[in-house]
This record gives structure tokens, C-alpha cells and sequence, in this order.
């Protein structure tokens, strides 16, 4: 079972980077040369996509983070097609393959990348001519929890310092964008194959707690301590990024509820942010320019561009 684990992951990686070789000038392996964290080089890349037009000034960057349900991830219509959006006005673009449960990775693996992520682009921000204080992240469905959750524990869950790596750079992105995010771990509204895939779903990984019942047959738990914890409604700081929020009321894979408690959470904290939300629309679509939602409304052009200019993102 490992063996074709394996290989169905090389033949992804294989055709991931023939298809989408034009895209992307230069695969960063985040984890590589750093001690204790070697084996998780092929697991985690960071995709460099330049801007089409390069400015001489530094320019923003973005870090792309597909969803998946924490469980495996959407490349081409979540990770590049967005990355060819934001290159086309201007903006670095890095698409991040993040470990997900597919290969066996849980919780803190994922925040370990995009925080692993921000300090590499700042770091390496005058290599790159970029702004480093205008880094934000993007994520979709699951990879809208991360980018959220990566703003909101910036000053608490230091997960680099527990793997001895210390840099003066912040872990805090500087804006936030959620695309029909999976927001909250609650059991009402909460995605359940998303909170498995990153609590972890076997008793014996050290996130779960055990506990059989006729109504979790297969013997595990979560105590309502940990769903707080990553809830993200339940977990906005005050030094929260702005934040920039869309969803479909018709969503029928994360349920709408998500994303009407986070905006309602980032306003009872008075955290800058844009909610938009339309009536039709799904789920997954990214920036695919085939889809509904995109033939309709072209809600990247329509609401997060100007957004971005707003924030002094992107030039008008």
C-alpha cells in the first residue's frame, strides 16, 4: 500500500510539473538542507511563478495554497490557473504543494509549510524583488482554513521555532484571501473530511482522542478543546491581516455557514475584510475560466482586484 502511495505520488508530481512547466520558473524545495526535516523535501514545493510584467519597483507576492480537504490538493484550477491571474497584474506568484493526509501528514505539518513559506519569501525578498511587506496568501476550501489559520496564529503557534529554525522574519501574512473556505471544526457546520485529514483520523495519532460509541464505530473523537482550537471563527486576534472572503450560498460541499461566522467573527473584532458572496456559484471552481461562476461574474476581475488595490496590493 505504501509502494502505490508512492508512486501515485511520483506520477502526480511527474505531471504536475509537465503540464504546468510554462507556469512557473523554479520549484523551491522548502525543507531541503534543514536538519531533522530532509525526508519531506518531495512532499513540500514551492512553485515560483514571476509577475509577466515585472516592475523595477519590489512587487507583492502571493502564496497560493489549493484545496483538497487536507487530504490531497488542487493544483491546475485552484494553484496555477490563480497563480497566471496574479502574475498577469503584476504580482509574484508561488503556488505551495503542502503536505496533506494523502501522504500520511496531519496537523502541524500544514501551518509547518506556509509558515516555512513566508519566512523563505522574505528572506529571500530582494532575490525575488518583492515587497516583503506585501506577502499575502490565498487558499481554497481547505486551503482557505490554512491561509486563515496561518493569520491568525502567527504569534501563537510558532511551529518553525519547534523545529529549532529561528529567523527575525514574521510569520504573519500581510492579507488573507479565503475562497469558500472551510472555516469552522464545530460539528454543525464543520467539513468533515477536511478536519479528519488534518486532526488526524486514526486513535492513535496524537491529535484524536479515543472513544468508542454505536455512533463512532470506528473508535475516534475529538474533544471539543481541539475543534475550538481550529475553528477559526472562534480564534480571530486582534492583529488579524485583512481579509478577503467569497462564497456561494448554494455551496454543497462546505456548508455556506463557514464563511457567515467568519465574517461575523472578523467584524465583531473590527479586522478589515470584504465578505462577498453570491447566490449561485458552487464549489471548487478556483480561477477556471470554464466555469459557471467565472462566465458569470469573473469574481476575481470583479470583487478581488479592486480589493486589492484598495489595499495598495496591486497598481490600479
Amino acid at each position: 500500500m505504501k509502494k502505490f502511495a508512492f508512486i501515485s505520488l511520483f506520477l502526480i508530481f511527474s505531471v504536475t510539473d509537465f503540464v504546468f512547466a510554462k507556469d512557473y520558473t523554479q520549484k523551491i524545495y522548502l525543507w531541503e538542507h534543514i536538519p531533522r526535516m530532509e525526508t519531506q523535501k518531495r512532499d513540500t514545493i514551492l512553485y515560483y511563478c514571476p509577475a509577466t510584467e515585472p516592475s523595477e519597483s519590489p512587487s507583492a507576492a502571493v502564496i497560493i495554497c489549493p484545496g483538497g480537504s487536507y487530504h490531497h490538493l488542487g493544483m491546475p484550477h485552484e494553484g496555477f490557473a490563480s497563480a497566471r491571474w496574479f502574475s498577469s497584474h503584476g504580482c509574484a506568484a508561488f503556488v505551495l504543494r503542502y503536505r496533506v493526509a494523502y501522504n500520511c501528514h496531519h496537523y502541524p505539518d500544514q501551518l509547518e509549510d506556509i509558515q516555512m513559506a513566508i519566512v523563505y519569501i522574505r528572506e529571500h525578498a530582494a532575490e525575488f524583488n518583492i515587497d516583503k511587506n506585501k506577502i499575502g496568501a490565498i487558499g481554497y476550501s481547505a486551503g482557505g482554513h490554512l491561509v486563515t489559520m496561518a493569520g491568525e496564529f502567527a504569534s501563537t503557534h510558532n511551529e518553525l521555532q519547534k523545529l529549532g529554525i529561528e529567523t527575525a522574519e514574521s510569520l504573519r501574512p500581510d492579507f488573507v484571501m479565503p475562497i469558500y473556505p472551510v472555516v469552522s471544526m464545530q460539528d454543525d457546520i464543520g467539513h468533515q473530511w477536511s478536519k479528519r485529514s488534518l486532526l488526524g483520523h486514526q486513535w492513535k495519532e496524537p491529535n484524536a482522542t479515543k472513544g468508542w460509541s454505536p455512533f463512532n464505530f470506528w473508535g475516534h473523537a475529538y474533544s471539543q478543546t481541539l475543534k475550538d482550537e481550529f475553528s477559526m471563527e472562534l480564534n480571530v486576534p486582534d492583529d488579524m491581516p485583512p481579509t478577503f472572503i467569497l462564497a456561494c450560498e448554494d455551496d454543497p460541499v462546505v456548508i455556506y455557514e463557514n464563511s457567515v461566522r467568519l465574517d461575523a467573527a472578523l467584524s465583531e473584532k473590527n479586522i478589515p475584510h470584504l465578505f462577498v458572496s453570491y447566490p449561485k456559484g458552487g464549489h471548487g471552481f478556483g480561477m477556471k475560466e470554464n466555469s459557471f461562476i467565472m462566465k458569470e461574474t469573473h469574481w476575481n476581475d470583479t470583487n478581488l482586484l479592486p480589493w486589492l488595490i484598495q489595499l495598495g496590493i496591486i497598481e490600479n
